[in-house]
């Protein structure tokens, strides 16, 4: 359900959780190596997050971006609505523009209990708490 830019995004995020702070920043360049994703992408989708203020950033030779303790507070809800949209949770997934809770299209119903689960999964749990875990479990982002 998620955009290959959201899903971009959010690793980037937890990377960030992972191996930033305020006193080590990263650049795009040493991101997008550690993701194997496009360095130009990858800055467009970092320098939204940080207007959202879903990451930090900092300019100059020592500047980078970085996840503050109040950015890992947050949840990846805003990284999903940042780069896909709120409308990702409640869109029809057929992509029908009439689809609604009056004219609803064939899956609407059935639809509607797992954007609400994933709505749930990604408000439940903070970027720091998923971060942790994914450290623990010693996954590849």
């Amino acid at each position: 359900m998620f955009s290959k830019s959201c899903k971009y995004a959010m690793r980037a995020v937890l990377y960030l959780a992972i191996h930033s702070d305020a006193e080590h920043k990263l650049g795009v360049k040493e991101i997008s190596e550690a993701l194997e994703v496009p360095g130009p992408f990858l800055a467009k989708l970092l320098q939204q997050l940080s207007r959202h203020h879903l990451i930090s950033s900092t300019k100059g030779p020592n500047g980078g971006f970085f996840l503050s303790e109040a950015n890992s507070k947050a949840d990846l809800r805003g990284v999903v609505e940042s780069i896909d949209g709120p409308e990702v949770f409640s869109s029809c997934i057929l992509g029908l523009p009439v689809c609604s809770s009056t004219n609803p299209c064939p899956l609407h119903s059935r639809a509607l209990i797992y954007r609400q689960g994933l709505l749930e999964l990604v408000e439940d749990q903070t970027i720091k708490e998923v971060a942790q875990r994914v450290e623990r479990q010693e996954l590849k982002i």
